[in-house]
């Protein structure tokens, strides 16, 4: 078999062995080797054993197909041969072997298809010429009727035309039932036809014969008058004889009805004609013929009855429809064209008018596969349309190329998705064989993420290249990802192992906060070293925190415990913070910065108590000192606390005053100037900056040796007390920046409304001015606005502004750029922001506009706050 196969059983890979039998079966081998090498190759190889599966498959679709074709074909063989070919069955032919999967396009079934349409068509046209025919013997019979109702002359000028027209009616018949495919005609043809030549033979001769017996009286006087009243009073007329009238009998008066009466009789009447008929018109509709005659078979019972009680509205739609019905019942190729013609319209609608199609491809098929489907049913219902047919069929086959060019498209695009897919499976590989020692846990599971997200973003596939693809992926994702999910089952036992120490830790009656914190350190390490998912890390975390929480929970609750006692100085605290937050609801500035020093001396006195006893004799030696002291209380009040002390008691040691801070080199705040030169700074020497002095390789100056203890600061504040006056001092402070923008904005509009009124006594005064506004110039202020106005001071606007560094109109800032450039070159002379007061009393006694005024306000803003 290897021999025969080209050496597919001996290929080293799978890939190579496909390839051979691939050009094997380019020999076309026989039915019988090909199956036992299929079998051979499916105990070794069953990816490659596909190759053959599919051309055995092939040749058993070929075998299949060739059955059905002789089964199909002998079937069509049989309607031909018939003596009389019945449409539906040769329609039914054609969809039962279409269902069966006969090759329909494949000679012979192409060429017996195509005879059987020929007969069908043949048969639909005789069909049709029959009822053209009968409605010409209708024509032709009611042209001999109007005849009737002309004058006799008339009549006889028409004879021969109408004679010859009745004779060419009964020939084109007389052909119509020669012709060889006449036996297939339905059954109700040959009947309707035999009558319409019975009834046109019989008005025919009933015409003749009155025109003959008319001849004959005009001819003889004493012949009997023709049966035709129009000719028999000509006649009549000829002879000199009276015509004669027709006397109508008297007719007896109809009683007259209640109108009651007669409207609940209409009601009734308008009822039961309605059911029937609604019933009669949803058949028509539907294109029923059989079920529509019976509903006018019961529709016209009904009329027999409440006929004469109808209004002429429902009496008209009740004719229309029983009309409809007779054409129906006559002809059920009606309604079948008509829904044949509302099929090909929205089959022509799938493609615009330049020949665009109006929706995607997928829809496309969609809309195709139900137009197809909805012509086979109306094909069922009723006969056959040929013309149609051909023109839907054209439709479709156009807009099929939409979905022939989508299909393309998918087709290349599943192939690129599938290469690519392919491509990233072998670079997976690729990429598990380069990562076979690295421990970089973290970046391994990042790749590997990123790799599951290329292959769930590499498109769409179809079920079958999607069930070939997913089996190489998961076992080439699942190699790369082994070491991970190891190292990550390992990483999980270590946590554990820490989540039992964290509860060990946590209910120790005693919280050793070093040993918490090394194992909080060594879980970062954990974690960080080898990511888990995120769930399970986050479980895993809370279940690791959760004894250590529980612990501090368990000791801050203590802490709170031991704090729930308020001392006085808390209490004293949290009154002077309610006194403020009271202060700050009411406004009043004064009574803001009133409970402010309220607060804060409630929090300098906490030192009192405690440093009492000790600044007692430091006090009373040195009282000049006392200005510089950490603690507030005065030397009288030391002396006291001295004197109360007992006297067994040891003297306390003084503390050291706190140092004053002093800025130096590196302190950036504005306007802030050093103190002392580098030089004179203890600790350092001239020329040697890095040399520190002292016995210990430093100078600690006033600041004591490094273990002397330092000055008390009394007792701790309590929790509520320290956030209750730091959140009151924040709101007092708001209050206040609130209050003084508040106070700020007042005093800009007092000003500019006496700018704009010219009262200097409405200027505001120097205090609600600030610090910044001298009272000199306040003064030079007033002055300006008790003159009369003067010229626009557009110079000094642009001063203002640039002291105020606010920006200027941009139609001015030419101006401002030119003033600047002379600014440069008078190095002696005053700059803006050093005679700004100057320039608003030039600008208060120039004349007053609404552009000047809010020019002025927006320097004024930011000058007044310096």
């Amino acid at each position: 078999m290897d021999q025969l196969t080209g050496g597919a059983f001996a290929a080293a890979t799978s890939g190579d062995r496909a390839n051979r039998l691939r050009d094997w079966l380019t020999t076309e081998p026989a039915l019988e080797p090909l199956q036992e090498v299929y079998r051979e190759m499916t105990a070794r190889d069953k990816g490659a054993a596909k190759v053959l599966k599919e051309r055995l498959d092939e040749l058993k679709r070929a075998r299949e197909q060739d059955a059905l074709i002789e089964q199909w074909a002998a079937k069509a063989e049989q309607l031909l041969a018939g003596h009389r070919l019945n449409i539906a069955d040769a329609l039914a032919w054609q969809r039962d072997a279409a269902k069966a999967g006969a090759p329909l396009s494949r000679e012979p079934l192409a060429g017996l298809k195509s005879r059987l349409a020929d007969v069908v068509r043949r048969v639909e046209d005789l069909q049709h010429q029959v009822m053209v025919q009968r409605e010409a013997a209708v024509l032709l019979a009611q042209r001999v009727e109007v005849l009737s109702t002309k004058p006799l002359q008339e009549a006889r000028t028409s004879r021969e035309a109408l004679q010859a027209d009745v004779q060419a009616w009964a020939v084109q018949a007389g052909q119509l039932m020669q012709d060889s495919a006449w036996a297939s005609v339905d059954l109700k043809f040959a009947p309707q036809l035999e009558a319409s030549r019975n009834q046109l033979q019989a008005v025919w001769e009933g015409f003749a014969a009155a025109l003959q017996q008319a001849d004959a009286a005009v001819a003889q006087a004493d012949a009997p008058l023709p049966s035709v009243p129009v000719w028999a009073d000509e006649i009549r007329a000829l002879r000199g004889e009276t015509p004669a009238e027709a006397v109508a009998p008297a007719r007896s008066a109809k009683p007259k009805m209640d109108p009651a009466e007669r409207q609940a009789l209409r009601e009734q009447a308008t009822q039961a004609v309605l059911k029937e008929l609604e019933a009669l018109e949803k058949e028509v509709a539907e294109g029923h013929g059989k079920a529509s005659a019976g509903a006018a078979t019961a529709l016209r019972d009904v009329l027999k009855t409440h006929g004469r009680h109808l209004d002429p509205a429902l009496d008209t739609r009740v004719h229309e429809a029983l009309t409809a019905a007779g054409e129906l019942e006559g002809w059920q190729r009606w309604r079948a064209d008509q829904l044949r013609q509302e099929l090909l319209g929205k089959a022509q609608a799938l493609l615009g008018p330049d020949k665009q199609p109006t929706m995607g491809g997928r829809k496309m098929q969609e809309a195709l596969r139900q137009l197809r489907e909805a012509w086979k049913q109306t094909d069922q219902g009723g006969l056959p349309n040929h013309a149609l047919w051909k023109k839907f069929d054209a439709a479709c086959t156009e807009a099929y190329k939409t979905v022939q060019a989508w299909l393309d498209q998918l087709k290349q695009e599943t192939a690129a998705q599938k290469s690519q897919r392919l491509q990233l499976i072998e670079e997976v590989k690729a990429w598990t064989l380069a990562h076979a020692e690295g421990n970089d846990w973290r970046a391994q599971a990042r790749e590997i993420h990123q790799f599951s997200e290329r292959w769930r973003n590499a498109g769409h596939l179809s079920e079958k290249a999607y069930a070939e693809l997913q089996p190489q992926w998961k076992a080439a994702i699942h190699a790369a990802a082994g070491r991970l999910e190891t190292a990550q089952k390992e990483s999980t036992q270590r946590r554990h192992a820490l989540i039992e120490e964290a509860k060990a830790l946590g209910a120790a009656p005693q919280l050793r906060i070093d040993a918490v914190k090394a194992l909080q350190q060594r879980w970062q390490q954990e974690a960080q070293a080898v990511p888990l998912d995120r769930k399970t890390e986050q479980k895993l975390w809370e279940v690791f925190r959760k004894p250590i929480d529980e612990a501090f929970e368990r000791k801050g609750s203590a802490r709170t415990q031991a704090d729930a006692q308020l001392s006085a100085r808390d209490k004293a605290v949290l009154d002077a913070s309610k006194a403020l937050d009271t202060a700050n609801a009411s406004g009043d500035v004064a009574q803001i910065r009133a409970a402010m020093a309220a607060l804060d001396a409630a929090l300098n006195a906490q030192a009192a108590p405690a440093v009492s006893a000790q600044v007692a004799a430091p006090e009373a030696a040195v009282p000049e000192a006392a200005p510089d002291a950490a603690s507030p209380v005065s030397s009288a009040e030391g002396a006291e606390a001295a004197a109360e002390t007992p006297e067994a008691a040891p003297a306390p040691v003084a503390p050291k005053p706190a140092r004053p801070v002093v800025a130096v080199r590196g302190d950036d705040r504005p306007g802030q100037k050093k103190t002392e030169p580098q030089a004179a700074k203890p600790g350092r020497r001239e020329g040697r900056p890095g040399d520190r002095g002292g016995e210990r390789g430093f100078d600690r100056g006033d600041r004591g040796g490094r273990f002397e203890p330092r000055e008390d600061r009394g007792p701790r504040l309590g929790d509520a007390a320290f956030r209750a006056q730091r959140e009151a001092r924040e709101r007092a402070e708001l209050a206040l920046r609130k209050l003084a923008a508040q106070a700020h904005g007042e005093t800009l509009t007092q000003l500019l409304s006496a700018w704009k009124d010219r009262q200097a006594e409405a200027l505001p005064s120097a205090q609600a001015l600030g610090k910044a506004v001298p009272a000199a110039t306040r003064q030079a202020w007033a002055q300006a606005l008790a003159q009369p106005a003067q010229p626009e001071a557009g110079l000094s606007l642009l001063r203002l502004e640039m002291a105020a560094e606010v920006p200027t109109p941009a139609e001015h800032l030419a101006e401002r750029r030119a003033l600047q450039l002379q600014l440069l070159t008078r190095r002696n002379e005053a700059g803006p922001a050093e005679t700004w007061g100057q320039d608003v009393a030039r600008v208060l006694a120039s004349a007053h506009d609404d552009a000047t005024a809010r020019r002025l306000q927006n320097a004024l803003k930011n000058l007044l706050r310096r």
